[in-house]
This record gives C-alpha cells, sequence and structure tokens, in this order.
C-alpha cells in the first residue's frame, strides 16, 4: 500500500529545487498510475488548522495528492508546529507535503518530524561552479562563449540554475553558432530581453533609482502581478537586508557565510551592499514597516487605487520618507 510522505525543501537553488519537486511528482505517477491532484498553501495566509484539515481528507476526483506549503519559515506558532508534527509524524497515505522555504532551516519541531531524509537544503552553486555551469550549458548546444560573456551572464541573472537555463536559451534565439559569444553579445540581448521581477525592482529600490524602480513596477503590473505579491517579495528582500548587515558588521566574511544567508553571487551582494549604505539597520527595519503598512492600506481599498499606492510606497522608500 502507497505511503504518505513529508519532505522539508530548503534552500535559496530554486532550480535544483524544482527538479526534486519534478522527481517527485514522477514518482507519484509511477506508483499510482496517474498524475497527482496539487494544492499550494501559503504560511501566513491560509490557517494551519485549515490545513492540516484539508491534509487529513481525502480527495473524490484524484488517486493521490501533492501539497505544497511555502514560506514556511513563518510557521512559528507553538500549537501549528505542534499539529503539523503530528500530521507529519502519520500523513495520509495517497498525500505527498512539501514544506518550501528559501531558508536554510526550519524551526525544530518540524525538522524533527521530518527527520534527516525528509530535509534536504539546496544551496546556491559556489562562483567557480556557476562559471562552470554556464559554460558546459553553451557546450552542449553547440556555442562558444568567452569568460567575459560567462561573467556578464552572472552579472545580469538571478542566481540560480532555473533562471540561468532560461535566460541562456533566450539568448541562444538570438546568437549564430559560427562566433564566440563574448560581452558585448550578452550586454546587447540579455539586458533587452530579460524578464523584470520583484527582485530586479528590488535592485533599482538598492540603487536609488526612483524612476527605473517606477518602470519595472508597471511592467510587472502590466504583466498581472499583484500588488502584495511584489509587496511580499520587497519584504522579503528587507528582510535579508538585515541578515547581510548583521553578518558585515564585523568586516567582510568568507564566501561560505555570504551562501548560508542566500547571497552567493557577486551581484546579489552588490545590491544588498547598496542598499545597507542607503539604509543601513535603523532603515532597514523602517522599510519593512512602510512595507507592511502598504500592503494593508492596499488589501483594504478598491482596486482602482492599487497603481496608485505603489507609485507612493516606492517614492517614500527611495526617499526614506518613513
Amino acid at each position: 500500500m502507497p505511503k504518505g510522505n513529508c519532505f522539508l525543501f530548503l534552500g535559496p537553488e530554486f532550480g535544483e529545487k524544482q527538479d526534486a519537486v519534478e522527481a517527485i511528482r514522477g514518482n507519484i505517477r509511477k506508483q499510482f498510475g496517474s498524475s497527482p491532484e496539487e494544492t499550494s498553501f501559503y504560511a501566513g495566509e491560509t490557517a494551519v488548522t485549515d490545513m492540516v484539515s484539508i491534509l487529513r481528507n481525502g480527495s473524490l476526483f484524484a488517486d493521490a495528492r501533492l501539497f505544497f506549503i511555502k514560506n514556511a519559515e513563518l510557521l512559528k506558532k507553538k500549537d501549528d508546529l505542534e499539529l503539523l508534527a503530528a500530521y507529519m509524524n502519520s500523513p495520509q497515505d495517497d498525500t505527498t507535503a512539501i514544506f518550501i522555504s528559501d531558508n536554510t532551516s526550519l524551526d525544530k519541531t518540524l525538522e524533527k518530524a521530518a527527520g534527516k531524509d525528509g530535509k534536504r537544503v539546496f544551496w546556491e552553486l559556489f562562483e567557480n561552479k556557476k562559471t562552470e555551469w554556464v559554460a558546459n550549458f553553451f557546450r552542449r548546444e553547440g556555442f562558444r562563449i568567452s569568460e567575459e560573456g560567462i561573467e556578464a551572464i552572472l552579472e545580469l541573472i538571478e542566481n540560480n540554475t532555473d533562471s540561468l537555463k532560461r535566460e541562456c536559451s533566450r539568448l541562444m534565439l538570438f546568437l549564430g553558432k559560427d562566433t564566440v559569444v563574448g560581452e558585448a553579445e550578452v550586454e546587447k540581448w540579455l539586458s533587452h530581453t530579460r524578464e523584470e521581477s520583484a527582485f530586479t525592482l528590488f535592485s533599482r529600490i538598492a540603487q536609488g533609482d526612483l524612476n527605473r524602480s517606477v518602470e519595472i513596477l508597471h511592467t510587472l503590473l502590466a504583466a498581472k502581478e499583484t500588488p502584495t505579491a511584489i509587496l511580499g517579495v520587497t519584504a522579503w528582500c528587507f528582510r535579508k537586508l538585515r541578515d547581510y548587515l548583521a553578518l558585515t558588521a564585523n568586516g567582510i566574511p568568507d564566501d561560505f557565510e555570504f551562501k548560508k544567508i542566500g547571497l552567493a553571487s557577486i551581484k546579489a551582494r552588490k545590491d544588498y551592499a547598496a542598499a545597507g549604505r542607503c539604509y543601513g539597520v535603523t532603515g532597514a527595519d523602517a522599510c519593512l514597516s512602510l512595507t507592511a503598512d502598504f500592503d494593508m492600506r492596499i488589501r483594504s481599498g478598491g482596486t482602482g487605487f492599487e497603481s496608485i499606492l505603489m507609485d507612493q510606497y516606492l517614492c517614500k522608500i527611495i526617499r526614506k520618507e518613513f
């Protein structure tokens, strides 16, 4: 008889994490003979009692179920943790639950319930490994790329293999295999075609670039990104800024220490260094308070005011009008 499972998938390496999730989907299809019914919960948005109730109840329409509990680092209340741990110790036979977080650890109650075999940490690649990854990716596709080209790619793309794979594949659409891909080609095509995200918005906020920040914001809104989702990522970035400032308070740490807080890439460190110089610890806390305030205002107001409120938010946070 099939047995239910619970996993903790932690760490900042999104690409390898997605590969592991896909492997679990494949195992479920092989075991049950059909694809699982999938559901996502977000810690802080769905009550844990509701999560566990749904996990305990079977599906009327599918033989197997796959649940994702995202932002799992926000699970902190003792009663919630004990309720989840009780479920993890005796999961439903047709159900796989995956707790997902960019952090590298969760509350010990959850980690103990998952056991050593149930926890996986997906670390970002070290700089030398990323260089090797990009070089091998181009080589497998029949392209040649220079060291300068690789460095330019790593400066422009978010530090995970999923983003690298997507953007390098996009770049290849514009290139011929008869030339060596260099910095000029990367700058020409990637800087103009890469997708904007709430993370690239934070990068512009860190630089104090109001005009570009507003442009990126409206690109995201036009692509149907919700203001609350954008603010959620921004809040995450400012919490990460506090980690960065605490880590660098007594000097520049080594690469491994940066990697432990999810900042292995040089590009990410430059962004957080710029944000640190701009805001400092007190400013980071003020930015988090301001972000929470605008999140509440947007949730309680009508959709007709969302764009105006987001413009106001960027003006205040970049001008430090706390």
